[in-house]
């Protein structure tokens, strides 16, 4: 395989969400799996549209899914190199004026329809002589440009679907240049993708009919074609499709909300796929699950609520140095065996400030048989403690008090932690230590 150059083209215009994260994820992986380079490129040409802080905030998400990459290039610096391939395709015979207004086609359309025929465009445009197009245009309209189309069958290859053909026949002529002078998404994409040599182009399944397009836009303009891969689009579980509007699934939602950016990644490539949704420890182990070749073509349906218990499951299974850093910034200098103690009780790493106040102390203790309490603290073994201090202890209480089960485990938790619940006792006794465990024992707040 030719070492692969993909990319992720993301509008800055408003916040990615879970379902740009699979696109962008299959992109990053694929290159990770195979030693290949990964492109950022903003489709920013849409200036009314496209805000700076969008494009941070895709930086942002990127950053916080642990995607580095390894170039970054906005389109909308790129024109003059869109404007030369437009030139060249106007000098080929294969870009032509049209003069119809937004109103004209619907109505067009509408006319189409209503007697039984699809809605394509009949290149009215192509058939105007030079002396229509100079009365339209004296006439105070501006050309949008379209691209002439050869109406035949284009075929590949693809990465997801296997062998795919569309049809063009059946396609209107696309417009590549606006009344204005802009480009809509098509040339630029087409023309960034030769001119940086991307040999992979990874995508959503609703882009196969943009790709028949762009394989002949890309031999016009005589460059080679990359590969072609088209995924199942992600969904909510009710099958709606993922927008930019549902500001809760946004990449900055889940982030702000504490949700694991692993858990995010493995959801969004792992559904709809024969590799079973569940928590990875890298970016590394999921690349090695990710097959193209095994993406279900039947939509990938998830259910958000999986990725609230994906995510604490992610959190369950990651070790001390991958979160150090992460719970200095909480104002927790904790320790590996604190870490180990209590990440199998949290569904959010900022729970584990909860936890660290409570090792930490000082807190209200429950002791409801003070009696009881003192005849374990009277037992409670010399320090050092380590993980059969608890063990050892209970053993004595019981053999002292008669007490068993839960008579004897939950009044000890309770005075020790102020909790009913918790990470094991016998891992958090030696982090509270002997001092602090003797005076809850006494019921005074520690």
């Amino acid at each position: 395989m030719t070492t692969p150059f993909v990319r992720t083209a993301p509008s800055p215009t408003g916040y990615l969400h879970i379902g740009n994260a699979r696109s962008l994820m299959f992109n990053w992986l694929f290159a990770k799996r195979h030693v290949g380079r990964f492109l950022l490129r903003y489709d920013d040409t849409d200036q009314a549209r496209s805000k700076p802080e969008f494009a941070d905030a895709i930086a942002e998400d990127l950053a916080w899914l642990g995607v580095v990459p390894d170039a970054s290039v906005k389109q909308s610096e790129r024109i003059a190199l869109y404007d030369g391939a437009a030139d060249k395709l106007r000098a080929a015979g294969r870009l032509y004026p049209c003069y119809e207004s937004a109103d004209e086609l619907d109505r067009k359309r509408k006319r189409q329809l209503a007697r039984g025929l699809p809605p394509v465009y009949d290149r009215t445009g192509l058939k105007l002589t030079a002396e229509e197009r100079a009365r339209l245009e004296a006439e105070g309209r501006k050309p949008h440009w379209r691209f002439l189309l050869d109406w035949e069958e284009v075929g590949w290859d693809d990465l997801v679907r296997g062998p795919s053909h569309v049809d063009c026949a059946s396609l209107s002529d696309p417009v590549l240049v606006r009344e204005d002078g802009t480009y809509p998404y098509t040339l630029p994409s087409v023309v960034d993708d030769l001119d940086m040599g991307i040999t992979h182009v990874i995508r959503g399944e609703d882009h196969v009919t943009n790709t028949a397009v762009q394989i002949q836009i890309m031999q016009a303009l005589g460059g080679a074609l990359p590969a072609f891969g088209h995924h199942n689009l992600l969904t909510t579980a009710s099958g709606e499709g993922l927008s930019k509007r549902l500001g809760h699934l946004s990449l900055r939602g889940l982030r702000e909300s504490g949700i694991e950016s692993l858990a995010v990644a493995a959801l969004a490539v792992l559904t709809g796929s024969s590799e079973a949704v569940r928590p990875v420890s890298s970016l590394d182990e999921l690349a090695g699950l990710v097959d193209l070749a095994h993406v279900s073509r039947a939509p990938a349906k998830f259910d958000e609520h999986e990725l609230e218990t994906l995510s604490a499951r992610t959190l369950h299974q990651l070790d001390f140095a991958t979160v150090e850093e992460r719970l200095k910034d909480l104002g927790i200098p904790a320790s590996e065996p604190f870490w180990l103690a209590v990440r199998g009780n949290l569904a959010r790493l900022s729970d584990a400030r909860d936890w660290w106040t409570i090792v930490e102390g000082p807190i209200e203790t429950q002791v409801a048989d003070p009696s009881f309490a003192a005849a374990a603290a009277s037992l409670l073994p010399a320090e050092p403690f380590d993980h059969t201090t608890w063990k050892s202890w209970t053993q004595a209480v019981a053999a002292e008090t008669g007490a068993k089960g839960k008579a004897l485990f939950m009044p000890l938790r309770q005075a020790l932690t102020g909790r009913d619940h918790g990470p094991e006792l016998a891992a958090l006794l030696p982090l509270i230590g002997r001092e602090k465990a003797l005076k809850r024992l006494a019921g005074e707040a520690a």
